[in-house]
C-alpha cells in the first residue's frame, strides 16, 4: 500500500547504504527525516556528503531514546536487530516499522522478484538478472527485424539489487510498468516486512545467522515472511530438495513452483534434470531449457542455483533463448568459488562468501582434488560437527585462523581421534593454527602441492579482521597474487 510521506516524521536507524537509500527516498517524497547512527561524525562524512542536498537531520554517536518522541515511523537498516533498545521501545509505543525493501515493494510499479535463502541467493539473483538483460537484448533485436509480436512479454529495463549492490529503492521512481525488478532479500530485512514480492523464491533454509535470530525457528520464521503476504495471483518458488524450504509449501498462497534434483511431485510445476538436460514442467508440458554440460559453475549447489534461476525466469515470462544466453559463459560471482590463480601447480579459490559451515560443506563437495582448506573468522553460534566430519573424509590440510579457530579445532578433535601433526580417524590431515588470514595464506602455500586445490571457505564471518566478506576476499586475492 502506497503511503503519502509528505510531512511524516521518520526516524532511520543506520546510515549505511540501506539507511541512505531510505533517507534519500523519504526526504525526496516530503518526509521529515532524522538519520541516526552510532558511529561518530568523522566516520560518517562520506554518507553526509552523499545526502548533502536533502533536508535530513543527523544524530550521530549513539542512539538516544528521546528520538522516538517525535517519530511516527521507524525505518531500520539490515544490521539493526529487532532486539535493539530503540526498536523494542518503538514497538511498545505502537510506532510502525519499515525498511528500504518494504518501501521499495510498496512503491514499485513493475513486477518484482524477491530471492532469499541461506545460500545461493546472490548467484541466483545475478543469473536471473543476466537472463532478463539478455531478454531485453533479444527483444530489441526482434524489434529491429520487426519480428516481435503481442505475445512477447516486454521487459525494457531489468533492475537488479537489494541486499546485493545498490538498494533498488534508489531507482524506484525511474521504473516503468513494463520493467522488471530482481532483488536479493536477507532474513534481516524480511523479519520486519509486511509486503511480499510478486514472485518469491525461497531457495533453502539451513543454520545461519543464529547469533542474530537466536533459534532456527526464529530464523525460519523470518525467511517465511517472503511468502506470507502474497496473494492468489502471485507465484512462490521453493527448493524441493531442501527440507527447510519445502516444509513451507503450506504457506504458499498463489501458484507453487519448485526446483531440484528429486522427481517432480505429481501435478507439480517447476524445473528438474533428466539425462543431463534441465527441463521446465509447466501446465502439463515439458520444455527442454539447456544441457547441463553448458554450465560453467562447479558444485551441486551451483547446479541447484541454475535450476532455481531457470524456474524463476520461466515464471517471469523470460524466453528459453534468454535463459540460455544468461547462463552461457557465466563463471560465477566474485568471492564465490572464484578461481584466483594457479601457483606452483595448485589452484587457489576464493570462497569468502562462506560465512557459515553449511556453505563450506558445499564448497568442499564441489572438488574431487586434494584440498588445503582455510577455515576461520568469527563464529555465528552455528554447529561445526557436520563440517568437521567432512573434513575428516575429504581434506588433506587444514589451516585455522581468526576468533573461531578454537571452536573449529574442538569440533575437529571431537569428530575423531588423532595425534599431532595429524588429526582424525579415517583419514589423516595436517593442522596449522594462525592468528590471521595473511599468516594462513603463507601456511597454506607451505603445504600445497601440484594438483591441490587451496580453498578459502572460512565458515565464519569476517568481522574479527575485516569490514565484510568482500574485503576479506579482496585481500585474499591480493596476498595469493603476491605469492612468489
Amino acid at each position: 500500500m502506497k503511503i503519502n510521506w509528505r510531512g511524516k516524521r521518520v526516524l532511520i536507524l543506520g546510515g549505511a547504504r540501506q539507511g541512505q537509500a531510505s533517507a534519500r527516498y523519504l526526504a525526496r517524497h516530503g518526509a521529515c527525516v532524522t538519520l541516526n547512527d552510532q558511529r561518530p561524525p568523522e566516520e560518517m562524512r562520506a554518507a553526509q556528503a552523499a545526502l548533502a542536498d536533502l533536508p535530513i537531520i543527523w544524530v550521530l554517536g549513539g542512539h538516544p531514546l528521546e528520538l522516538l518522541d517525535e517519530a511516527e515511523v521507524l525505518s531500520l537498516s539490515g544490521g539493526v536487530p529487532l532486539s535493539h533498545l530503540i526498536v523494542t521501545e518503538a514497538l511498545k509505543r505502537g510506532i510502525p516499522l519499515t525498511n528500504d525493501t518494504q518501501l521499495f515493494l510498496e512503491n514499485v510499479p513493475c513486477p518484482a522478484i524477491g530471492i532469499t535463502g541461506s545460500a545461493g541467493k546472490t548467484t541466483t539473483t545475478t543469473l536471473v538478472g543476466r537472463m532478463a538483460s539478455k531478454e531485453k537484448d533479444e527483444i530489441r533485436r526482434m524489434k529491429a527485424e520487426e519480428r516481435a509480436d503481442s505475445s512477447v512479454i516486454l521487459h525494457p529495463s531489468a533492475f537488479v539489487g537489494g541486499n546485493i549492490g545498490d538498494p533498488l529503492l534508489n531507482h524506484v521512481d525511474d521504473m516503468q510498468p513494463a520493467d522488471i525488478a530482481i532483488l536479493e532479500i536477507s532474513s534481516f530485512q524480511l523479519e520486519q516486512m509486511t509486503t511480499s514480492p510478486n514472485i518469491a523464491a525461497l531457495l533453502n533454509i539451513t543454520p545461519n545467522h543464529l547469533d542474530r535470530h537466536g533459534t532456527m525457528a526464529a530464523y525460519t520464521a523470518a525467511k517465511a515472511r517472503i511468502l506470507e503476504f502474497q496473494t492468489a495471483q502471485d507465484i512462490a518458488i521453493l527448493g524441493r530438495d531442501d527440507p527447510g524450504a519445502w516444509d513451507l509449501r503450506s504457506k504458499v498462497r498463489g501458484q507453487l513452483y519448485s526446483f531440484g534434483f528429486s522427481p517432480m511431485p505429481a501435478g507439480g510445476q517447476g524445473t528438474f534434470v533428466r539425462e543431463g538436460v534441465i527441463y521446465l514442467h509447466m501446465q502439463d508440458r515439458q520444455t527442454a531449457l539447456l544441457a547441463e554440460s553448458t554450465v560453467q559453475l562447479r558444485g551441486d549447489h551451483n547446479r541447484l542455483n541454475i535450476l532455481a534461476a531457470c524456474a524463476i525466469a520461466c515464471t517471469a515470462g523470460l524466453s528459453v533463448e534468454a535463459i540460455q544466453a544468461g547462463i552461457q559463459d557465466f563463471h560465477g560471482v566474485a568471492h564465490r568459488l572464484e578461481l584466483v590463480r594457479e601457483w606452483q601447480g595448485a589452484r587457489w579459490y576464493n570462497d569468502s562468501i562462506a560465512t557459515a559451515p553449511e556453505r563450506s560443506l558445499a564448497a568442499i563437495r564441489a572438488f574431487d582434488e586434494p584440498i588445503v582448506l582455510l577455515l576461520g573468522g568469527r563464529d555465528k553460534n552455528l554447529p561445526w560437527e557436520e563440517l568437521a566430519a567432512l573434513v575428516h573424509a575429504r581434506v588433506d590440510h587444514v589451516v585455522l585462523f581468526g576468533e573461531a579457530a578454537d571452536k573449529i579445532n574442538a569440533a575437529l578433535e571431537a569428530a575423531g581421534p588423532g595425534q599431532p601433526p595429524y588429526c582424525g580417524g579415517g583419514r589423516p590431515f595436517t593442522l596449522a593454527r594462525c592468528a590471521g588470514l595473511e599468516e594462513a595464506v603463507q601456511a597454506a602455500a607451505g603445504v600445497a602441492e601440484p594438483g591441490d586445490v587451496v580453498l578459502l571457505s572460512p565458515g565464519g564471518t569476517s568481522f574479527d579482521e575485516f569490514r565484510d566478506f568482500e574485503e576479506r576476499g579482496e585481500v585474499f586475492r591480493k596476498w595469493v597474487s603476491e605469492l612468489s
